[in-house]
């Protein structure tokens, strides 16, 4: 666990309880609209596919391939000075949904991050409540 975390920290909602809880197992888990039978991200209780509450956490199998990038080489944040350059991207998940995340590798460069390339889910313990799904090449 990386010690006095410094930067901005997702703030759970009671609807998204379960996606951070699973996280901290280590667990990709979304919600999943039962009449539209798809995936969907950002967890809430009401589907924006179907707008039904007819929803339910499945666990996914955090694969993914990149959907888009962006290589950051100014920091965003004081918290993120000792991190540049990384990446923020869009991932599109294997079940469909896309999801904003952050690449983890090594001196980042576009030789290296290539539109469609697979990728894994991992996970970062930030604090003792949040662990933060992130990805890296498979």
């Amino acid at each position: 666990m990386t010690q006095g975390y410094n930067k901005p920290l997702p703030t759970p909602q009671v609807e998204s309880d379960v996606y951070w809880q699973k996280a901290k197992e280590h667990e990709l888990w979304l919600r999943y609209d039962n009449d539209a039978q798809q995936y969907y991200f950002y967890p809430r209780d009401i589907s924006p596919i179907t707008f039904s509450r007819n929803t339910e956490w499945r666990q996914v199998s955090g694969r993914a391939t990149l959907y888009t990038y962006a290589i950051v080489h100014r920091a965003p944040h004081p918290g993120f000075v000792d991190d540049v350059p990384f990446v923020t991207a869009l991932v599109e998940l294997d079940e469909g949904p896309i999801m904003p995340t952050n690449i983890v590798m090594d001196d980042p460069t576009p030789e290296k991050l290539v539109i469609g390339m697979p990728l894994e889910v991992v996970f970062e313990e930030v604090t003792d409540d949040i662990t933060l799904p992130k990805f890296k090449p498979a």
